[in-house]
């Protein structure tokens, strides 16, 4: 069960600094947004909650220990908030930029195969046209 607990909590971390490293906003946010969900459950496994455990209330051999729930929960406020914050942020850089690129800058747009074709044949008729031209005036 640990091995298998440890393994979700590594993939979701993996799987947020994967989207964190993205140049898009949208993945960026779920990115930190599984990250958080893996420092949430981080926090439940270093409890050492137990199954059926009481409350600390009165005297017991073994109870549920109120500090990790309080954590997370708190932990979990604080990730809704934030996502909020940083997806309207986000919405806002898209309307005011036109790209929901992190740094803001646009991509290049890209040409098609024909487009490219056609690049290269005026690049080679403007070449051939150039040296046509030297060769005349040192002739």
């Amino acid at each position: 069960m640990e091995f298998t607990f440890s393994l979700g909590v590594g993939v979701l971390t993996t799987a947020g600094i994967y989207l964190m490293l993205r140049a898009q906003t949208f993945p960026v946010i779920l990115g930190l947004t599984l990250l958080s969900y893996a420092v949430n459950l981080f926090l439940f496994a270093s409890g050492r909650l137990t199954i059926n455990g009481p409350a600390i209330v009165g005297e017991s051999a073994q109870y549920a220990d109120p500090l990790p729930q309080a954590l997370v929960l708190t932990a979990i406020v604080i990730g809704f908030a934030m996502t909020a914050f940083v997806l309207i942020l986000a919405i806002r850089a898209r309307a005011d930029l036109g790209n929901d690129q992190v740094d803001g800058r646009e991509l290049p747009p890209r040409r098609t195969a024909v487009e490219e074709a056609l690049a290269e044949r005026i690049d080679k008729n403007q070449t051939n046209s150039k040296q046509t031209r030297d060769k005349r005036k040192h002739s």
